[in-house]
């Protein structure tokens, strides 16, 4: 099972995986294939929400059902690109007309995952970002959760040139709590340096969102669509990814057109032909179809270094499931972690070779040195080709410990090589989910927490208008408000800590009032 390109070093390698072809023959491609197919012509592919799935018309829009959303995809992409290469180029400028030198990107979840991953494998050193009028791109910063400190760190490293940054803010629905959060911090930051936030701000939301309705009335910068038949961890080749990764230098024509490519390539209805379903297929094996096996990803290259972040929720918030299609309980999953190599192999390789035997490792090897050099460094041999000794020497260790893997091989990491990999994992995963019959463009368990997280909000602000002048305990306020006594308390430790409210240490348990 080594599935090789047929004019390109792009490789598929299940040859250490321990799978027979014939269990992966045995599989229902047919109706998969068909599935794949319906999804890609415009059927309704996520029935939880009677939505469409689009994403691979992102990278091909005359492949789009209508004219109409052709068109849409085709305007947003060169309007894209003509902005980004005004920022950088210096003819759109900060509201002071200087040139723009950063660019704060405000997400989370696949709104920040899919662009810190091309920022962080595509762009030029920082070093040589954010000069004025610079075509070789904006520095980029990442406000990807609602930590007050972390986005107090983030501008701080902005510093004075938050008078010369963009804000790039990114929500489909426009009501996405954590982002709204964190530009809020950035705002507040903005307005109390003299700033007038508006002529910074960029949306990345769905027409007719609240998020566009606030950018509209606030005289925003520019706003840049997204349509509901674009999920948030498949939405890095519409203006999610393609905004941040053009301002900093990323070559998206180059992204798109690789992505474009192995779409074409996965769309063979063969799995020996087709990488995407080698990979479904071996996935499904090695786990018996019930992801009873981890994937370890390692890639063996620091440019790679965060695609075990972006792969755990492109896999794991599609396949973790509670039900079926149908309905039934069945609990599905395919856990994914990873660094790089070689520095696991220094860190948990040691476990995957001798330890408890619940993984598969997944190497992705990279046969060039990128920016680097292959001057010989240790014996006659460059630090590339130490690189690939000791992929291949783990990939060997672990095969002759009786642990599975595979191993990706491609032969750069450029834009274009970029785009086809990503491409290969969203529709890998899209077709696995067809395998273990599980809808994998919805996330029931995300909405859940959501909901939760609201729910304990709503709790802290009953919690404050019932604090006690005189101190009580957090089970008695958890009985008075019928709340959980653990929840509670650790909402007035942290209201205590922030001086929201007063504790008194010197009991056991200790108590709570008002703050002096």
């Amino acid at each position: 099972m080594l599935l090789v390109h047929p004019r390109r070093p792009w490789i598929v390698d299940g040859t250490l995986a321990r799978v027979h072809p014939d269990t992966l023959d045995a599989l229902p491609w047919s109706r998969v294939f068909a599935e794949m197919e319906a999804l890609e012509a415009g059927a309704v592919a996520n029935p939880d929400e009677g939505r469409r799935v689009g994403h691979y018309w992102l990278r091909a829009p005359e492949l789009a059902p209508t004219m109409g959303e052709a068109r849409m995809i085709g305007e947003t992409i060169e309007a894209v690109r003509a902005f980004a290469d005004a920022v950088r180029q210096g003819s759109e400028r900060a509201p002071d007309l200087e040139p723009f030198t950063d660019v704060i990107h405000v997400g989370i979840g696949g709104s920040a995952l899919g662009p810190a991953l091309l920022v962080d494998a595509l762009a030029a050193p920082e070093a040589e970002r954010g000069r004025p009028g610079d075509d070789r791109g904006l520095r980029f910063h990442l406000v990807d959760n609602v930590d007050p400190d972390g986005v107090a760190r983030v501008l701080a490293g902005v510093g004075e040139r938050l008078r010369h940054t963009l804000v790039v803010v990114v929500s489909k629905s426009g009501g996405t709590v954590e982002t709204a959060a964190g530009l809020e911090l950035v705002k507040h930051v903005m307005v109390r340096r003299g700033l007038d936030p508006g002529g910074h701000l960029v949306a990345v939301t769905q027409a007719g969102s609240a998020l566009e309705q606030r950018a509209r009335s606030e005289r925003w910068r520019r706003t840049f669509p997204l349509w509901d038949w674009v999920g948030g961890r498949t939405s890095v080749t519409s203006a999610v990814g393609l905004l941040p990764a053009g301002l900093v230098g990323v070559d998206t024509s180059a992204l798109l057109a690789g992505a474009a490519e192995m779409d074409v390539w996965t769309r063979t209805p063969d799995w020996r032909d087709n990488p995407s379903a080698l990979l479904a297929g071996l996935w499904h094996a090695l786990g018996g179809g019930r992801g009873a096996r981890a994937m370890v990803v390692l890639p063996y290259q620091d440019r790679l270094l965060l695609l075990a972040r972006y792969l755990q929720q492109l896999v794991m918030e599609s396949i973790g499931k509670q039900h079926d299609r149908g309905g039934a309980v069945v609990a599905q999953g395919l856990t994914v972690y990873g660094n790089k190599g070689s520095t696991d192999q220094h860190a948990f390789v040691q476990q995957l070779r001798d330890g408890t035997d619940d993984t598969f490792v997944t190497f992705v090897q990279v046969l060039d040195d990128g920016a680097g050099s292959s001057r010989p460094t240790v014996d006659g041999a460059s630090a590339g080709d130490l690189l690939q000794g000791f992929l291949l020497g783990t990939r060997r260790a672990l095969a002759e410990g009786g642990r599975p893997s595979i191993t990706l091989t491609v032969p750069t990491v450029d834009a274009r090589v970029l785009g086809g990999m990503i491409a290969m994992f969203e529709r890998a995963v899209g077709l696995y989910a067809s395998l273990i019959d599980v809808n994998a463009y919805h996330q029931p368990g995300v909405e859940a927490g959501k909901k939760a997280a609201a729910a304990t909000l709503t709790l802290q602000k009953r919690l404050v208008a019932l604090l006690p002048v005189l101190p009580t305990t957090a089970e008695a306020l958890a009985a008075r408000l019928e709340a959980d006594p653990v929840e509670v308390f650790y909402l007035l430790e942290r209201l205590a800590q922030t001086g929201r409210a007063r504790r008194d240490a010197s009991t056991t348990p200790p108590k709570y009032g008002q703050p002096r």
